[in-house]
């Protein structure tokens, strides 16, 4: 039995239980300090896995993204465009390179960037001068974002795209695996991600020699030469090969993974989705998200309830619950940042911000756990009625 009040937590680290395995072989041949077989190992096993040309391991998805802007030569008063519903990190690497974002909204079924909102920005962009010179694109909780009409308007005018695919590693578009149609991807092996490495990332793209400056840049530039020689500027961003030992175990059972999570959202959705007033993300057609996160909406005037009351009731039951992403539009950090909202008079990731809510959804979660998130919500409707 399960204790009634026993910590829920929102997505815990699942271990394969094949981690040792590679740890011990990293200790083994003293190989601790970053850099290292399973380094290699990592990069090549993600890139087969995910099917691009080359990969490079290094200290987080934030990291990730910061390589791909260097690599497009980003620079200061530069713009970048950017999904604002998403986490910060998402945009910080934007301001490390002295560079302007401007923040797209959401569009509605996969809750997204909006293509609509985009072209609206790149066409004021360009009547202005002053084009992007990159897009990132979140592929929320999992759900990947309208690849085709983004990639078509960022085509049109030659705008490189930098898929921002922590949260969403396992899942596809059109059978092409998420974070692998842009000219770069990023992915995240945070310890709430759906695989991980503690803590790391990932850049992949099919530009070989992208990926081989990426590299150099990310284990500080070190020139060619028979002594520490440095003529351009890196950065400390390479993983380390203890952590990429976790990576290569993880990756084994990434399918595994997936088809659990897609299991937990299922089960949500069979239990809650005929509640008055709630409706579950989506999947758009010829997709597959790995359902990283099962989140929600809460209409209040037909549920009897807000999002804030439902997370609120969780949160004293022991269970771990948040908001979804608060849209970076509205930090304080992005004040008086350009956005560009779907139509003019609706802002989607706002309205997603103000009645979304995301719910346990670890793959090591029992039915036991789940079962009583459930419980709680059932119960508490009935309180409502």
């Amino acid at each position: 039995m399960i204790n009634d009040k026993e910590r829920i937590y929102l997505s815990l680290a699942h271990m394969s239980g094949n981690e040792q395995k590679y740890i011990n072989n990293a200790f083994d041949m003293n190989w601790i300090a970053p850099l290292g077989p399973n380094v290699d190992g990592f990069e090549k096993e993600l890139s087969t896995s995910v099917g691009v040309n080359a990969a490079v391991a290094v200290s987080s998805g934030t990291a990730a993204i910061h390589l791909a802007l260097q690599l497009l030569d980003v620079g200061h008063r530069d713009r970048v465009f950017c999904s604002t519903l998403t986490f910060v990190a998402s945009a910080n690497p934007i301001l490390y390179q002295g560079a302007e974002p401007v923040f797209i909204d959401s569009e509605p079924e996969t809750w997204n960037m909006s293509p609509q909102a985009l072209e609206r920005a790149l066409k004021e962009a360009a009547l202005e001068g002053k084009l992007p010179k990159a897009v990132i694109v979140v592929h929320l909780y999992g759900q990947s974002a309208k690849m085709d009409e983004i990639l078509y308007l960022c085509n049109k005018y030659k705008i490189p795209v930098i898929e921002d695919a922590a949260e969403s590693l396992g899942s596809t578009y059109k059978g092409k695996a998420s974070g692998t149609m842009g000219t770069f991807g990023i992915y995240s092996f945070n310890g709430n991600k759906i695989i991980t490495t503690s803590g790391g990332g990932m850049l992949v793209s099919n530009n070989i020699d992208a990926i081989n400056k990426a590299r150099f840049l990310a284990t500080q530039a070190k020139d060619q030469a028979p002594y520490y020689q440095h003529s351009t500027m890196g950065f400390n961003y390479r993983m380390s090969n203890i952590l990429a030992g976790l990576g290569r175990a993880q990756l084994e059972v990434l399918e595994e993974r997936v088809r659990a999570r897609r299991k937990i959202f299922n089960y949500y959705y069979q239990h809650l989705s005929h509640l008055p007033g709630i409706t579950f993300m989506s999947e758009l057609e010829n997709t597959r998200s790995n359902r990283w996160l099962t989140t929600l909406l809460i209409e209040e005037n037909d549920a009897g309830l807000s999002n804030q009351s439902l997370l609120e009731l969780l949160s004293e039951e022991n269970i771990e619950v948040r908001h979804v992403w608060k849209p970076l539009h509205m930090q304080p950090l992005f004040k008086g940042v350009s956005y560009y909202s779907h139509k003019e008079n609706e802002s989607v990731s706002e309205e997603l911000f103000n009645k979304g809510i995301c719910l346990p959804s670890g793959s090591g979660m029992t039915e036991l756990q789940q079962s009583r998130v459930i419980n709680n919500i059932l119960n508490f409707f009935k309180l409502k009625v």
